[in-house]
């Protein structure tokens, strides 16, 4: 029997981190699924016939990181049609064995409503704007404004928005270390049975 880790929240929390370490400490498969959206954002053209025509070699672009994908695949995630083609293919996934980690912002809530162990990652503003600045360079500021509406578009789709589950456990960062967060995620994890 397979084991699903669902990990929600908005960008630059620390969520994929997070799963990325879970992964590699129970020995589960990993999805970062925001990279499926920002692969279809990338893709550009018709974004339905893109989700559906997806590949793995699509999810391995060197431009899936940039800002610029961020915000292609929060725009093209709240196309219903776009999300549908996606959902199976993430649902199939997480029954991967032994078990898998995917990290979206509608994984616990829409995704993997049955998931074992159903995570909210989150951190502040300010924090999340330092963080994705610093990886990626670029001005603090722009990065504030843009991770806001973001999260506004994300939070206000009609279909899966943004939100925590009503029974995920809610992990704010912002005063966290990396390996404080990771910790409290396999203490988490591993008392649900992984």
């Amino acid at each position: 029997m397979s084991f699903t880790i669902a990990i929600d929240g908005p960008a630059a929390s620390g969520k994929g981190t997070i799963a990325r370490a879970l992964a590699a400490r129970f020995g589960f498969a990993h999805l970062d699924t925001g990279l499926l959206y920002r692969a279809v954002g990338a893709l550009g053209g018709d974004p339905i016939l893109a989700a559906r025509e997806l590949t793995p070699d699509d999810l391995r672009r060197d431009d899936l990181r940039s800002a610029a994908a961020g915000q292609a695949a929060s725009r093209v995630a709240a196309i219903p049609e776009v999300r549908s083609a996606l959902v199976d293919f993430q649902r199939r996934f997480a029954r991967t064995e032994p078990g898998a980690v995917l990290d979206g912002r509608d994984i616990g809530t829409v995704i993997c409503p049955e998931a074992e162990v159903k995570l909210y990652v989150t951190a502040s503003d300010e924090i999340r704007a330092r963080r994705r600045a610093l990886e990626l360079g670029a001005d603090e500021g722009v990065i504030l404004t843009e991770l806001r509406e973001r999260d506004a578009r994300d939070a206000a789709r009609d279909v899966a928005p943004m939100r925590q589950a009503d029974d995920a456990v809610l992990i704010d960062t912002s005063a966290l270390s990396i390996d404080e967060a990771v910790e409290l995620a396999i203490n988490l994890a591993r008392r649900a049975g992984a």
